[in-house]
């Protein structure tokens, strides 16, 4: 019976592929179960049916052992209980305390917003910091926060496609609804051990964040798996565009360093094996605490210490099958694992070391790229063809420079400050020639967002090709099938039968897309942008919304960019456009390019991009569009009543752009060319200063579109406006239910039809 055991715990990934480790298959099985679920949450039609599929497919390998199908549906079914449980959440009780920890609340501009508790539920909380919250976080101490009146909402949804999903992010932190508290009362709570770890942390937190940028970004991803500062986002960003961002807290490759570190210092200490092992395990426990249980961290810390733990009770277990046994109990201790992304990677990054079993550098990077480029064409919608020359480069400068100096110049910041600041020289250097690097996007292929089903036709492929990679044979067809596979999802991104017209959910501000079929041509009119009041400034909205619209559609470049006049909703977000993406046109009104605004807008950025003013009657003739400059009729400085107006024809269908065109413009417009169009964008978001209900008459459209902010300041779309509407019998979509609007065409049909990211309603039908 024990030989039976030991027999079923053995695997060998090159030689005997069919008999794979019973733990390892288990494993296995609810990783694909997790991913079914997580399909699941993406709206992915006919998931059960993949699962079904996936799991006759498991039966046919584990046939040799029939009495693996009930111990695996036993734990199948166990684990969608607990992923059942996973996903339970009733509804905040305001009438209860919420508990908050200080490194899990940050202070922004008087503003707190962070993690709290309520009851047993999680939530995210943001509210007003008064001085009595800020000294008592300064202070370090656990709070409870009573007497509360706060808004309790859900966690909003992407609006966009190929925007990044925090409420599935957090979902699988357990989050499922945010409070915004106007008014609360503190109450301190009596710390207990638990707390103390939160404490520790904070102090952490604040000590990293005193230490130079790039050393306090080094250590804070190292120790505390989060980044302390936006400005460091170029770093992130620079590392995924190069394919090493797992050098990060992602691959949890450091725990292997940490071990080995701790492990030297207990053997000149003269320590055994099981005091070594005791230190490790209980370094790596406070440690995953600290990096606030962080996927990578995790299976790497229950990786070593399975390990040590079957090394030293003499069971030969299989790494394989090791594997298995942390993702079962991984998946145990949290059943949303593989909701997030990170997670995803870093068990495919330590599942392609184990089975690939090859010492060449090269031929292993290669593997490794096999397995995570379809996950990231998934989540980021590019890979850079020569990852696997930049981890050579960078991975020994890593290790054996940026971890030790990173570790050094922390705890020398303390005793003697000048070696820190020293180290952050060196990291300056380091830092800015990678960027240098990355910046040139030497090697980076805009692929395209792919789907589900084909992210797990891609990875089953790509697995099959390493394990049987010695069988020429077999080897040449799946290199064949591989091939075909990420040709064919290329052209069908690149070279689309279906040509677009979107209106992009930018907020309050307006960014349309346009793009033709076959030999796709990509236009844009307006970039959006968001209005700053006070010196405050966030981020540009075009790198949280545009930018991965375009990436997650395969454009890695437009034809051309229309503005229609110089506010910041419309053209705010011109400057982060020019620098990221390759425009070869820029056209205008006449008489903006005079404006000092605009000019310094474009400064610097443009001298690749041929400018092209335009004035009504002006037709831009592009490839299978042309487009009809309909206002203005005299130049201007890029005020609402100078806005560039477009008319054109696409996929037999007629559209009507005004910018923020006013009323008396718009009559203007119509006395010089009495359109009738199909599709028209609402002036100034819906504004009741325009449309004017004559001219909306005049132009008598199907259809109307109104682009503007959630509980936007203004008010838009204003009641009087969406009372025309009604009067004159014109159904509308908005964008602020309906997140993206898009209209798509086939010249080979001849179909069109509309659809909306997030299925919001055609307003104006009944």
């Amino acid at each position: 019976m024990e030989k039976k055991l030991l027999k079923n715990l053995r695997i060998n990934w090159l030689y005997n592929c069919v008999n794979p480790g019973y733990l390892f298959l288990l494993g296995f099985l609810l990783s694909i179960f997790s991913l079914c679920i997580f399909a699941a949450h993406q709206k992915i039609q006919h998931s059960i049916g993949f699962l079904i599929i996936v799991y006759l497919f498991s039966l046919i390998i584990i046939k040799y052992e029939k009495k693996l199908v009930v111990t695996t549906l036993t734990v199948v079914i166990i684990f969608l209980g607990l992923s059942v449980k996973a996903k339970s959440y009733s509804t905040c009780d305001l009438h209860n305390d919420i508990l908050i920890y200080p490194d899990q609340i940050n202070i922004k501009d008087g503003f707190a917003s962070g993690e709290g508790k309520i009851g047993k539920n999680k939530i995210l909380i943001s509210m007003p910091a008064n001085k009595e919250l800020e000294l008592a976080l300064k202070r370090n101490q656990i709070l409870y926060l009573s007497n509360i009146s706060a808004e309790v909402k859900p966690l909003d949804p992407p609006t966009n496609f190929g925007q990044f999903d925090y409420r599935n992010y957090y979902r699988s932190k357990n989050i499922y609804e945010r409070l915004s508290l106007k008014n609360y009362q503190l109450r301190i709570k009596q710390a207990n051990f638990f707390d103390y770890l939160h404490v520790f942390r904070n102090q952490l937190k604040n000590y990293f964040a005193k230490l130079p940028r790039i050393v306090s970004f080094m250590i804070s991803e190292m120790i505390l798996a989060e980044n302390p500062d936006s400005k460091n986002k170029i770093i992130l960003d620079n590392y995924r565009n190069l394919g090493v961002i797992h050098l990060l807290s992602i691959s949890g490759l450091h725990v292997g360093l940490y071990t080995v570190f701790i492990s030297t210092i207990c053997t000149l200490l003269k320590r055994d094996e099981y005091e070594t092992l005791f230190i490790c395990t209980t370094f790596l426990i406070a440690e995953i605490f600290l990096a606030d249980f962080q996927a990578g961290f995790v299976r790497a810390s229950l990786g070593y210490f399975l390990g040590k733990v079957f090394a030293l009770g003499n069971i030969p277990l299989a790494k394989g099958d090791r594997l298995g046994l942390v993702t079962i109990i991984h998946l145990g201790i949290k059943p949303t694992l593989f909701l997030n992304c990170g997670a995803i990677l870093s068990y495919l990054l330590v599942l392609g070391l184990e089975i690939i079993g090859e010492k060449n550098p090269l031929k292993q990077g290669f593997f490794l790229n096999l397995l995570t480029t379809p996950i990231l064409l998934n989540n980021f919608y590019q890979f850079n063809i020569f990852t696997i020359i930049f981890n050579l480069m960078i991975v020994p400068v890593f290790n054996f420079c940026l971890l030790p100096l990173t570790f050094l110049g922390a705890i020398s910041y303390k005793f003697l400050p000048a070696v820190t600041y020293f180290i952050e020289k060196i990291f300056t250097l380091i830092m800015n020639g990678i960027n240098m690097v990355a910046q040139t996007k030497f090697g980076m292929i805009i692929f395209g967002k792919i789907t589900w089903w084909q992210t797990i036709f891609l990875l089953i492929i790509s697995s099959s090709l390493i394990i049987f990679y010695h069988n020429k044979k077999i080897r040449n067809r799946l290199c064949l099938a591989l091939g075909i596979g990420y040709c064919s999802i290329f052209f069908s991104i690149h070279f689309p039968l279906q040509g677009q017209v979107s209106i992009i959910d930018v907020g309050q501000g307006d960014s349309i897309l346009i793009t033709t079929p076959l030999r796709r041509k990509a236009y844009l009119i307006d970039t959006g942008g968001k209005v700053n009041f006070g010196k405050k400034k966030s981020e540009p909205q075009f790198n949280r919304i545009t930018l991965p619209y375009l990436n997650a559609q395969g454009i890695d470049h437009l034809d051309g960019v229309f503005l229609s006049h110089q506010d910041a909703d419309h053209i705010g977000d011109l400057g982060p456009l020019l620098e990221q993406v390759a425009v070869k046109k820029l056209y205008f009104a006449q008489g903006l390019n005079e404006n000092p605004s605009f000019i310094k807008r474009i400064k610097g950025k443009v001298n690749h991009t041929k400018l092209i003013p335009l004035i009504a009657g002006n037709v831009v003739k592009e490839e299978g569009i042309d487009l009809h400059t309909v206002h203005p009729f005299k130049p201007g400085t890029g005020k609402n009543e100078d806005s560039l107006s477009l008319w054109f024809r696409l996929g037999g269908k007629s559209w009507l752009f005004t910018g923020d065109l006013d009323q008396a413009g718009e009559q203007r417009l119509w006395q010089h060319f009495p359109l009738q169009v199909d599709y028209f964008k609402l002036g100034h978001h819906g504004s009741k200063t325009s449309s004017n209900p004559e001219f909306l008459h005049n132009i008598n459209p199907k259809l109307v579109f109104i682009s503007a902010g959630r509980n936007n300041r203004f008010g838009h779309p204003h009641q009087e406006t969406l009372e025309t509407l009604q009067t004159l019998k014109i159904p509308y979509y908005t964008t602020q239910d309906s997140g993206t609007i898009t209209w798509t065409y086939s010249p080979f049909t001849q179909k069109n039809k509309f659809s909306t990211f997030n299925q919001g309603p055609l307003h104006g039908t009944n």
